[in-house]
């Protein structure tokens, strides 16, 4: 953040959340109509990260706007699709050998159990 002003804000508003006196939804109101109309904040080029950032940290998941959080699980839902379907191969070739072994012990012990007759 390069906006003094808006860093001394953020600082004064998070005490007032952290004492319940602030939504912590209505602090991330503030902090995006300040950058609205700060011209030190609109050139600045990390000021997003660092307002989803301070976003992620005071808002419980639960007042996170819904299409940020459809997002967002999107984003892993991709991410964990990828991670599956790089370890795929690997899965079902030992699935496929544990299915095997299974199959063989049902067949001893169908034997053992016909002996008993």
């Amino acid at each position: 953040m390069q906006c003094e002003r808006l860093i001394k804000l953020v600082k004064t508003w998070y005490l007032h959340v952290k004492e319940e006196t602030m939504a912590p939804a209505r602090m991330v109101q503030f902090i995006k109509q300040h950058v609205a109309t700060c011209p030190v904040c609109k050139e600045d080029p990390s000021l997003q990260e660092e307002i989803d950032r301070i976003t992620d940290i005071i808002l419980p998941e639960s007042k996170i706007p819904k299409a940020v959080r459809l997002r967002q699980e999107l984003d892993e839902e991709l991410n964990e699709d990828d991670e599956e379907t790089a370890g795929d191969d690997t899965d079902e070739e030992s699935d496929d050998d544990s299915d095997d072994l299974e199959e063989d012990e049902f067949v001893e012990e169908d034997d053992d159990a016909d002996d008993d007759f």
